[in-house]
């Protein structure tokens, strides 16, 4: 299952890198065509994604590493960084494309061939639409977090590219018509548009890497998935104490107290938390669970009871 699981990540940062190879030189070839300041923001932001694609393949590799002396919890925190770096730079890329936007606005130029720029973004659309759905069908398998966001980063230039179309489509509408003389001003609209599209998800995205490299808690749905699992053995032992999570990119990592009777033996209190931790682990992907056993201080309401303690059986 580990093997398939990397053998995931490794396919998609190939078709990441062999994608973003292919935009680079469709939208090179398009922004010396054309002149568009919105082509030349989608291969701004594509450059971004040929650069992550080679970091991504690099990160996967070192993130496959096993944990050693140096690294106890291995090298899962790369893939968080990989997120993180994309993020800032696709945000920067946004700000400064942006300002270029306004001052296209006030002293705009024409655009042309409008139909090639059509043709180069439609293009574009269908490759970053089709390597999206390809790379997040690999992240669901290897549940990776830098996969993951680039395989959101392929959805966001599509949607980016489709804008693009949009533009150069009503350009070479209303070309013919009396509102030529607005034309002008839709490609650094576009720009603008693209430059909302690209900083909304790359400041969630990047936000969310920051949150996982301090340690955050693991997702509400995999807190609830902890929940449900030591939920079963309630009836078995006192409480749980300390109940502590993390991730580290694919990896999560769990870690709990477990309260059981004083008079229960070694060897039965060892099985509970081996079951616990097995438990854990096959119901969460990429967990490493560690249950600690700790007596009870016989302080709870049944110590004053004549019955015997009801969770020693």
């Amino acid at each position: 299952m580990k093997g398939a699981k990397q053998a995931a990540m490794l396919k998609a940062a190939r078709i990441s890198l062999a994608g973003n190879a292919f935009l680079f030189a469709v939208k090179l070839v398009a922004l010396l065509l054309v002149h568009s300041l919105a082509i030349a923001t989608d291969l701004g932001i594509t450059v971004v994604g040929l650069i992550i694609s080679v970091v991504l393949y690099q990160s996967v590799k070192v993130s496959n590493r096993p944990a050693d002396l140096v690294h106890n919890y291995g090298y899962g925190k790369i893939e968080h960084i990989c997120e993180a770096v994309e993020g800032i730079v696709l945000i920067g890329i946004a700000l400064v494309m942006s300002v270029q936007a306004v001052i296209h606005i006030y002293h705009p130029s024409e655009i042309g061939v409008p139909w090639l720029g059509f043709g180069f973004s439609i293009v574009s659309v269908a490759v970053n639409f089709i390597g999206s759905a390809w790379i997040l069908s690999l992240a669901a398998v290897c549940h990776s977090p830098a996969v993951r966001a680039e395989g959101i980063h392929y959805k966001l230039e599509g949607f980016i590219s489709l804008t693009i179309a949009a533009a150069f489509l009503l350009l070479i509408l209303l070309m013919p018509t009396p509102l030529r003389s607005w034309t002008v001003y839709l490609d650094p609209v576009a720009t603008l548009i693209v430059g909302a599209w690209i900083t909304i998800p790359s400041f969630q995205m990047t936000r969310h890497a920051f949150l996982k490299l301090l340690d955050a808690s693991l997702e509400e749905d995999s807190k609830m998935e902890v929940m449900k699992q030591l939920g079963k053995y309630l009836g078995q032992c006192c409480e749980f104490r300390d109940i502590r999570s993390r991730s580290s990119g694919r990896k999560k990592f769990v870690e709990c107290s477990v309260i059981l009777p004083r008079q229960i033996s070694f060897p039965e209190a060892y099985r509970i938390s081996d079951r616990i931790e097995k438990d854990l682990r096959n119901n969460m992907p990429g967990c490493e669970a560690t249950v600690r056993i700790v007596p009870c201080d016989e302080s709870c309401v049944f110590r004053p009871l004549p019955d015997r303690c009801p969770y020693f059986r």
